[in-house]
């Protein structure tokens, strides 16, 4: 029998998550000597509440949601202008690039120097800082505005991108894991993302250390089919380690 009450062991679980960035169900099962169906029945009442998400085996912490493209922004500038800065040196001139909605993806837009790219955007904001770079031919979807997204999303982007083969798409990410994938804290958001994947010759994200090991609600594609992500130099080794055996390139950014 468990020598731990049921929110006892919630509130340890919670503790874990945050010391060790996981829990795995089995483990936890023989630390509370208790049964992995009541291990993974706290895990479902913690997911509910919004405090981790689920995975295969045991949980992530939640990744937060934290307001509109604006309010990111202020969250960690200098490493998202670092990152964004990193992803705009992957621009090729006669490139076709598709950029993502996004507090990082808006940093790469507003450092694009490079001249005789197309990008192709559903984010008003990132259109707003490319449209008058001179080196840059904007083409911009449209359709109703989800202000949390910061874009376009529905049927129509889904249909105009169904006719797109961008080169590189620079994927905007809520959360990554190695075991969890690339997600988004929006459904319509996911599936616009999954959908401009499929179709980029290749994909490159960029996250600062806030978003790993941490997944939200919606899945977007797993690491694997990830060829690029950049990184800040000071994520931890493991890790690092860790998203590189799922298959991407890593690129180490001084932030």
């Amino acid at each position: 029998m468990s020598v731990y009450m049921t929110s006892e062991r919630l509130a340890d679980i919670e503790a874990r998550l945050e010391r060790d960035g996981r829990v795995v169900a089995a483990e936890l099962a023989r630390i509370y000597a208790t049964s992995e169906d009541t291990v993974r029945r706290d895990l479902r009442a913690l997911a509910a509440e919004g405090r981790c998400r689920r995975v295969y085996g045991g949980a992530l912490p939640a990744t937060p949601s934290r307001g509109t493209v604006s309010a990111r922004s202020r969250l960690a500038p200098a490493a998202k202008a670092a990152l964004g800065a990193a992803l705009a040196r992957l621009v090729e001139p006669g490139m076709t690039v598709f950029i993502d909605a996004g507090s990082t993806t808006l940093a790469c837009a507003e450092r694009l120097q490079v001249r005789g790219v197309t990008v192709v955007t559903h984010a008003p904001v990132i259109a707003a800082a490319l449209v008058e770079n001179e080196g840059v031919r904007l083409v911009t979807l449209g359709g109703q505005v989800d202000r949390l997204v910061g874009a376009a999303l529905g049927g129509g982007v889904l249909a105009a991108v169904e006719a797109m083969r961008p080169d590189l798409l620079l994927l905007g990410a809520c959360g990554i894991d190695a075991e969890a994938g690339i997600t988004a804290h929006s459904l319509d958001d996911a599936a616009v993302k999954r959908a401009v994947a499929a179709r980029a010759g290749r994909v490159a994200v960029a996250a600062d250390r806030m978003k790993l090991a941490t997944a939200a609600p919606f899945a977007v594609m797993d690491l694997a089919a990830c060829d690029i992500l950049c990184l800040e130099a000071s994520t931890p080794a493991e890790e690092r380690r860790r998203l590189a055996a799922c298959g991407p390139a890593i690129i180490d950014v001084e932030t």
